[in-house]
């Protein structure tokens, strides 16, 4: 890479003056501008030597990649004569910059809890969904599925306990989801989430504790109550981390922010936000009710709008209320879901449109595959990829999802479980009403896939702008070197023992959107970290906290301990290598002490990215669950 080169890119294209500060992690530039409207993003997105760009925090950055960010961000300071300032510094001037947005704030909070929740939600949605089909009247005739054949009552049965498990005790999923968003333990905020569904509950009374009457309530199926809960737990365990010594912190200070955390969420915390999780849904079944379809056309115009801000990452938390009010029998039911599904159905059809109108040879494979993906529920490669860049075919879809939305509205058709929010979403339906919501799918494909290809017909130099010029500048050589020679599966071992995640799961963007490469994750049990490959060291960061490696057969391996870990500058982690030595497969490179990180507020996770996957044909997990360092973690197929 041409370091000197690509700085000078990066200055072009987000403006010399537009420049406030600039720091670097192991990975990525990050700088703080005045304008973010003035970043010329694609000529960025052309870049080589840019690997991904993206927004968080007041913060621009643009991913690099290791061994590569230093001297790229070397460069960039000696042409702009900014002065050096570490990511600690760098967030304060972030945050000075921006303007905080409580709402954005919460939003994000819930995002960060909510998205990893999704698929066990889904799957419980679909075996809820699978269970309808099996006890509906009227679906396939007057008798249900159960009743023509009744053999199959006891799968029926099965599937019902299946499905309703991760709602019932969806504050122990949100107690782990949170606890790690939070930076406190995760199997504490699990225990949080047991107590509050404990089967004890269910059957009401008073305790009498401290001169009080307290009321016996399950908070099985509640979402907000748990993240309260599992918020104060991490006030409490942050606190005894920080207080307590060494000698009794390891057993004191579950104890105490457990007995802590489930005495004030069954006298106060627990009452007070449950009663104001039953306002909000019965505020928003109250909208809905009151405006009725004019509500639900509204909300299909400006769903996908919404998709754009990452808004609907909250969405989950108020429609799993509105399922559970549903199955209580004190709801209407889950209109979010149909009004999504609509919505993703129009951008799909406005995708397989341009499919059909361009003659683009690129363009047709992105459409084709964007336009699949966002009929089955997932948008974000039909928006940003397809619809977003041509404009059109967005505004086009909003038209199609309205009508949709509207219809659906009218119907009264509603969802009783989560799914996927498109075609199959018919699934998670009512059963009496999956007739009427197919045929509001095929509307809003149908109505946003012909105004799309109307209009890019008499607008052709929309679609097909005319032969872009020939790029001048050769390719850059691959050396032999850089190429992976082995023409078997290169293995990578686990550097540290724990429990593997999937690097998709990681709260860092980089990382799960694999940005840098793919990978695995593990949460980490010792803070010992061992060489994955046998290698050579190429970065041996400064801060202790990320280590690059080069394996003797080529493979790129970034083992990156903790994240946002850069601003510990060095503190809590040591080292024993340095750059440009060579190692063994399991040799210590340094140590960390996962404590005091915790206790500093940060996620210990630990990354292990492959960064040459583009050079491999697959990059495949070996296993899953509990790993000890030196074991087998993934396999780089040549």
């Amino acid at each position: 890479m041409n370091h000197k080169q690509v700085a000078t890119d990066v200055i072009n294209a987000v403006g010399r003056e537009n420049l406030v500060a600039a720091a670097h992690c192991a990975t990525r530039l990050r700088l703080v501008l005045k304008d973010d409207e003035k970043i010329n993003q694609a000529a960025l997105d052309a870049n080589d030597g840019v690997k991904g760009t993206f927004k968080t925090n007041g913060q621009y950055q643009i991913i690099i990649g290791p061994g590569d960010v230093n001297n790229v961000y070397d460069e960039l300071i000696k042409q702009t004569g900014l002065q050096e300032v570490s990511t600690d510094d760098l967030k304060q001037i972030a945050a000075k910059n921006q303007k905080f947005n409580p709402v954005m704030a919460f939003i994000k909070l819930l995002s960060d809890i909510f998205v990893p929740l999704i698929p066990a939600l889904v799957a419980g949605g679909l075996l809820m969904a699978l269970n309808n089909v099996l006890t509906a009247t009227d679906l396939f005739g007057p008798k249900s599925v159960i009743q023509m054949y009744p053999a199959l009552k006891g799968l029926e049965q099965m599937v019902a306990v299946m499905s309703a498990a991760p709602y019932v005790f969806l504050p122990i999923l949100v107690g782990i989801s949170g606890a790690k968003r939070f930076g406190a333990n995760q199997f504490l905020g699990a225990v949080v989430g047991m107590m509050m569904t404990a089967p004890a509950l269910a059957d009401g009374g008073t305790w009498h504790a401290f001169g009080l009457n307290i009321a016996i309530q399950s908070y099985t199926g509640q979402v907000i109550p748990a993240l309260a809960a599992v918020y104060l737990l991490s006030i409490f365990e942050k606190w005894l981390h920080k207080k307590l010594p060494a000698a009794v912190d390891f057993t004191f200070t579950p104890l105490i922010s457990v007995l802590l955390t489930g005495f004030l969420t069954f006298i106060v915390v627990g009452p007070v936000m449950k009663e104001l999780s039953d306002w909000l849904t019965n505020g928003i079944v109250w909208v809905y009710s009151t405006l009725g379809f004019i509500g639900t056309g509204i909300f299909g115009a400006v769903y996908s709008p919404i998709v754009l801000t990452g808004l609907h990452q909250s969405f989950p938390a108020i429609e799993t209320q509105l399922i559970t009010a549903f199955k209580d029998g004190h709801g209407a039911g889950d209109f979010i879901f149909v009004v999504a599904s609509m919505a993703n159905v129009a951008q799909g059809a406005a995708t397989t449109a341009v499919y059909f109108l361009t003659k683009d040879q690129k363009m047709k494979g992105l459409s084709s595959s964007a336009a699949i993906s966002a009929l089955l529920g997932i948008t974000e490669p039909a928006l940003f990829g397809v619809n977003l860049k041509l404009k059109f075919p967005f505004f086009c879809a909003l038209i199609g999802s309205c009508v949709a939305a509207t219809l659906a509205g009218l119907f009264h058709v509603i969802a009783v479980s989560m799914g996927s929010a498109g075609f199959i979403g018919f699934l998670s339906i009512d059963a009496h009403s999956i007739p009427l919501y197919l045929l509001c799918e095929v509307v809003s494909f149908a109505i946003a896939f012909t105004v799309t290809f109307l209009y890019g017909k008499t607008h052709h130099q929309l679609v097909n702008p005319g032969p872009a010029a020939p790029a001048t500048a050769p390719a850059e050589p691959v050396t032999a070197a850089a190429a992976p020679t082995a023409t078997t599966a290169s293995e990578i071992l686990s550097p540290v023992s724990g429990t593997v995640e999937a690097l998709s799961q990681v709260n860092d963007a980089v990382f799960s959107q694999k940005m840098m490469g793919d990978g695995a994750a593990v949460i980490p049990t010792d803070g010992t970290i061992h060489a994955p490959v046998t290698g050579t060291i190429t970065v041996a960061y400064e801060t202790k906290h990320a280590y690059g490696l080069t394996a003797d057969d080529g493979t790129e391996v970034l083992i990156h301990v903790g994240l946002d870990t850069v601003n510990l500058k060095g503190q809590h982690f040591t080292t024993q290598v340095a750059q440009g030595q060579h190692v063994n497969a399991g040799e210590i490179l340094g140590t960390a002490d996962l404590a005091a990180i915790k206790a500093a507020g940060y996620d210990p996770t630990v990354m292990v990215v492959i960064t040459n996957s583009n050079q491999y044909q697959a990059i495949e997990p070996l296993t899953s669950g509990t790993v000890n360092a030196g074991d087998q973690l993934l396999a780089a197929q040549a």
